[in-house]
């Protein structure tokens, strides 16, 4: 549980003092989030007796969440679950309260003038087998609860996936010849077992270094490749499938983010998905990720990836790069905005802190891989050295409209 939590008035004169001596970087501290209906993948170094950290009536921890100021939707959740910590001088305050009180130093002006709040957010999901078939609602669905929609991606990075584990294929969209009366019935059959919904949709195996681009409204099962997932800072879904690998998903996490007297309308159910987009014949075309080099932010020693880019029906929402410095070897990073940043390998230093990948990780304890880097750092630069003796890697994602050379999805293939 996390300890000595500055709150209100009392944050500003922290932040100030921790961005002064970070010189615009953060140290944040681990955001382990438990969820009751899947099975952990135990790839995220989490030590093996804290997999059940919050009880085993809250189920087993398989995400950790970074620069999170988004709550996870978790019934008996603590008053924290989802959002991130920021410590200095062994002091914890939320990031989301920084951001509230120096939003146009950490993220931007425009940003922060705009959302109010740092919109964004990226997590590692790592479970033991698939989940259901489920899709994420639109901005303009999710309002209808007070909630936000929630588009997302996906990157398998290798580093954290040394298994397969149980099933490493997700299932996407629909079949192009599904009906929306074959769809209807597996609603109506939920009551039944397995209500059938996989046999409308087609399975892509995972492939470690790629990623995927997931609108709202779109039905996807993700499977068991521990993925990186950049998204919207929401925490809605509707489940569409009924039975997974033997365990009962009950009715309620299919409407749990629609209005109370539309959970038994099953046309109103359907009607959240965007049905050209699932049954799109080329969707793995229109939605499939593999890195591209970012040559204007690469040089001797050092290589800059984008593992998550494109648009969203036309906007530039959230992306995602994967930075490897060589052993001996420096750089000075500059992006255009902040950004959260997770080391995924090696040792080294960012600025004034220190970077370490852990092997194992005790719930509650701090580490050393994980840093918010603010607006004001991003464009005065960041150097970055590798102390070490193998590649030190790190994957940092990005809040929306920041790049003017983003990568449209499929621009790989001219690479």
């Amino acid at each position: 549980m996390i300890e000595n939590v500055v709150k209100g008035d009392s944050v500003a004169p922290i932040l100030d003092r921790a961005l002064d001596a970070g010189e615009g970087l953060l140290r944040l501290s681990p955001n382990w989030v438990p969820r009751s209906f899947l099975h952990p993948g135990k790839r995220i170094k989490l030590h093996p007796d804290d997999w059940y950290a919050y009880g085993a009536e809250r189920g087993g921890i398989d995400e950790r969440w970074f620069a999170s100021t988004t709550d996870a939707a978790n019934e008996g959740r603590v008053w924290y679950e989802g959002q991130s910590f920021a410590l200095f001088e062994g002091q914890h305050f939320l990031l989301k309260e920084a951001v509230a009180e120096l939003g146009d130093r950490l993220i931007g002006k425009e940003m922060f003038s705009k959302y109010n709040r740092w919109p964004i957010y990226s997590k590692f999901f790592d479970n033991m087998g698939p989940i259901p078939h489920h899709f994420h609602q639109s901005h303009k669905d999710a309002a209808l609860v007070g909630q936000e929609g929630k588009p997302e991606s996906y990157y398998f990075p290798p580093q954290l996936n040394n298994v397969d584990n149980n099933f490493a294929y997700t299932f996407m969209g629909l079949t192009p010849d599904t009906t929306k009366s074959q769809l209807r019935k597996c609603l109506e059959d939920w009551n039944k077992g397995d209500n059938g919904i996989l046999y409308l949709s087609q399975a892509h195996r995972l492939k470690r270094g790629t990623g995927w681009l997931i609108p709202p409204g779109v039905l996807h099962a993700p499977g068991s490749l521990c993925t990186y997932e950049p998204q919207w800072g929401s925490d809605v879904f509707g489940m569409f499938q009924s039975l997974v690998e033997g365990r009962e998903v009950p009715w309620s996490l299919l409407v749990k983010d629609m209005p109370e007297e539309k959970h038994q309308d099953l046309d109103f159910i359907m009607g959240q998905l965007d049905w050209e987009k699932n049954v799109d014949p080329n969707f793995k075309a229109n939605n499939y990720l593999e890195p591209i080099i970012d040559e204007s932010r690469s040089g001797q020693g050092y290589t800059d990836r984008w593992v998550v880019y494109g648009t969203v029906d036309g906007e530039q929402l959230f992306s995602s790069k994967e930075l490897t410095v060589e052993p001996g070897a420096k750089c000075t990073l500059q992006d255009p905005g902040a950004s959260g940043w997770i080391t995924v390998q090696g040792s080294g230093r960012m600025g004034k802190l220190k970077l370490q990948t852990p092997a194992m990780i005790r719930f509650g304890a701090e580490t050393e891989d994980e840093v918010f880097i603010s607006h004001e750092a991003a464009n005065a630069g960041v150097e970055i050295e590798n102390t070490g003796s193998e590649p030190l890697v790190g994957l940092r994602y990005f809040g929306p409209h920041v790049h003017d050379n983003l990568p449209a999805v499929g621009d790989f293939r001219k690479s």
